[in-house]
């Protein structure tokens, strides 16, 4: 029989090997009664300053004839392997995927393991090829629309960061790790309670997943873009295409990402999709020196080899002119850098990305405030594109302050907080480079004074994060989607039947592992409909 063993804890300066001997202690038996043990889970918990440790959970069998004489709370049974899934009924026609981001390509594994082939179609490079277009573009400004940080294969995850931490809950977040270590990413995301791959690393196993879909018999076409979409009836009929070709299908799964603007707009415009306007959240990436933040978080354990580069997670619920909102740290990137990630000439926006290794020096992380509809209205914006141009609107203020060719605005925290432009931000890991100006000049006076308040708030829960080494850099607008592809409980659009709305860019996930599982879930749906 084999159980779960939970919250057995290690200090730095213990050594692994303890691990079994702790097990059978809460398990009520000897050493030598556990036939093999195995980490399923790591944890640092870093919540004492000064005396961090890891927290394990633990796979272990006992040896024949051996049994507990009690459970513990924190100990079950392991759960057994999942059952395989049957082929359902081919379809006449394939379905076709918009987009190979996680949504896209984890929808067409989800197909391919029932047995259903289908078409992928991506408007960018695939993943290798388009790290050069990344690379001009952090290194002299030089923006392809088609081929960025957002557009191609691997979507807006492959380049920025490749986190594969989650806040859902969902039985198929194991399946998808798994997934990208089958694929090639390194083991140790198996166990690590904030799985990372590294930007380095996470474009060869989505290369490797592509390959896979290939070999099964999918079709997977590059620089192809999609412009429309065709109807027959209130049923989907197919997709048209840049270039002008068609292509017919009766089932469209919809994963462009959060920036495929044009085909937004074109929803709108002609009514056939429902589109609504969604809250999204912006603000700007903080960076300060790693040593810094690590000195922060582990106190004088700082120096400890046995300890990662330290990251965090702020958040505060503040009220500002009778109005509650959020505001919090955004896809925190420990040893990382700030990379550009526009998709259109004269707008500016950032994220942040780490390789695997996370040994930059420098830490960002996005530090950001919610927005609704109702800022949108404030602000002269109304209609389903509401968020979109709220959204467009501020980058192009980031881009007039950063002076064009996508410096990016920056200041040092206490001077945003005083308002004043007096010492320059120093040095930062963004390329193309800084423009040292006024953040206050950035968002509506509402939203300034949230971010500026939870910045105090932060200082108090971490000691020296207000300080000259750490300095904002503009923008981050580009946290999820500002629209949202309404789709009822059979995951298809309300107004569009055969069109599956999947995953970030369509207002239904936030970040690779969600994205990945909703596309898994779209194309469960579609197995169902076959079956």
């Amino acid at each position: 029989m084999a159980y779960r063993v939970n919250n057995i804890g290690l200090w730095l300066d213990e050594p692994e090997e303890l691990l079994g001997q702790r097990a059978a202690e809460k398990l009520g038996v000897t050493r030598s009664d556990l036939a093999s043990v195995r980490v399923v889970r790591s944890v640092l918990d870093a919540r004492k300053k000064g005396s961090p440790r890891y927290i394990y959970t633990l796979e272990v069998e006992l040896a024949r004839g051996k049994q507990p004489a009690k459970l513990p709370p924190d100990v079950g049974e392991a759960p057994p392997p999942p059952e395989p899934l049957a082929p359902v009924k081919a379809p006449e026609q394939w379905p076709i995927i918009i987009g190979t981001g996680p949504a896209g390509l984890f929808a067409a594994l989800g197909l391919l393991e029932r047995g259903v082939r289908s078409i992928l179609l991506e408007r960018g490079r695939e993943v290798v090829a388009r790290r050069k277009d990344v690379a001009k573009l952090m290194r002299d400004g030089t923006l392809d629309p088609e081929s960025n940080m957002n557009f191609g294969e691997g979507g807006a995850g492959a380049y920025t960061d490749g986190k594969l931490s989650t806040r859902i809950n969902h039985p198929m977040v194991r399946k998808v790790i798994e997934a990208f270590a089958r694929y090639g990413a390194p083991d140790h995301i198996l166990i690590e309670g904030k799985p990372h791959i590294g930007s380095d690393l996470l474009p060869g196993a989505v290369a490797k997943l592509r390959e896979e879909l290939i070999a099964g018999g999918c079709e997977v076409h590059f620089g192809t873009r999609v412009d429309d979409l065709l109807y027959k009836d209130g049923h989907i009929a197919g997709v048209k295409l840049s270039d002008g070709r068609t292509l017919e299908s009766n089932r469209v799964i919809l994963a462009p990402g959060n920036s495929a603007r044009e085909l937004y707009e074109r929803f709108a415009a002609d009514g056939q999709v429902m589109v609504e306007a969604k809250p999204f959240a912006l603000g700007f990436r903080a960076e300060h020196p790693q040593a810094l933040i690590n000195g922060i978080q582990y106190g004088n354990a700082a120096k400890n080899p046995r300890l990662p580069p330290a990251d965090y997670k702020l958040a505060e619920n503040l009220e500002v002119d009778g109005e509650v909102r959020g505001v919090y740290s955004f896809c925190m990137c420990p040893g990382g850098i700030v990379v550009p990630t526009p998709t259109q000439d004269g707008l500016q926006c950032t994220n942040g990305m780490s390789n695997s290794r996370r040994n930059a020096r420098y830490a960002n992380a996005g530090i950001v405030v919610s927005v609704s509809v109702a800022d949108f209205e404030r602000e002269g914006f109304r209609g389903p594109l509401a968020g979109l141009e709220f959204q467009r609107h501020w980058e192009g203020k980031a881009y007039e302050l950063g002076g064009g060719r996508f410096y990016a605005p920056a200041q040092t925290i206490p001077d945003y907080l005083a308002g004043r432009v007096k010492k320059d931000p120093g040095g930062t890991s963004y390329r193309p480079g800084l423009a040292h100006t006024d953040l206050n000049q950035l968002f509506p006076e509402r939203l300034t004074e949230s971010l500026k308040q939870a910045l105090r708030t932060f200082e108090r829960k971490m000691r020296g994060f207000i300080s000259e080494e750490g300095k904002l850099i503009g923008i981050e607008s580009r946290t999820s989607s500002p629209v949202r592809i309404t789709r009822g409980e059979d995951l298809q659009s309300v107004s569009m039947k055969g069109l599956y709305p999947a995953g970030e860019g369509c207002g239904y996930a936030g970040g690779i592992v969600s994205s990945a599982i909703d596309g898994l879930r779209v194309a469960e749906q579609i197995a169902t409909e076959l079956s």
